[in-house]
């Protein structure tokens, strides 16, 4: 072997390593692909109707602006990529958790978290968590709140499985709570 110790270090490591068997030697250093999902369609919308005469005075009404004790949808969707270690843990009922989050604006709205979990289910890569509920409900006081939602992918339901995978975040919706009359 050639005398490296005048070359720099990255050149001696590289006349350190062995030589290639054939022409066609390759090494997998990722051979079950990535895996990645994406957070999308953050929404939190009451779901009273049109007002009627005479308190109308817009064609929609906001789905951001609620009663405190109006039915109201909290939803994201979280959408995983195909490939087969994804497929992988599809299969192996693994946790998402997503938490959303009301975060109160001024001095008297609150800070408020809801979780809602599933577990992931074969050949199923595009998830949609909705929470329903009212802000009276979820111990929110009148006020503005930015909403966000955090998602926690794992552990799998199998016993080598302890850790979460990944974490994602997705924000910048408004919500506005009004007192109830």
């Amino acid at each position: 072997m050639a005398d490296t110790s005048i070359l720099s270090p990255a050149l001696a490591d590289a006349q350190a390593q062995r030589d290639q068997v054939t022409a066609i030697e390759t090494y997998s250093w990722n051979f079950l692909g990535p895996v990645f999902f994406t957070l999308s369609d953050l929404k939190v919308n009451g779901t009273a109707g049109e007002p009627m005469l005479p308190d109308f005075v817009a064609s929609g009404q906001s789905p951001y602006i609620v009663a405190e004790d109006e039915k109201v949808i909290a939803s994201v969707k979280i959408s995983f990529n195909k490939s087969p270690l994804s497929a992988l843990l599809m299969c192996l009922e693994t946790k998402i958790t997503m938490n959303f989050h009301f975060e109160g604006q001024g001095n008297i709205a609150d800070e408020v978290d809801q979780v809602v979990t599933v577990s992931t289910t074969k050949d199923t890569y595009d998830y949609t968590f909705a929470l329903p509920g009212t802000a009276r409900k979820w111990g929110m006081d009148p006020g503005l709140y930015v909403v966000s939602a955090t998602a926690e992918v794992g552990p799998a339901q199998h016993k080598c499985s302890q850790f979460i995978l990944g974490y994602g975040y997705i924000a910048d919706v408004l919500l506005k709570v009004y007192p109830s009359v």
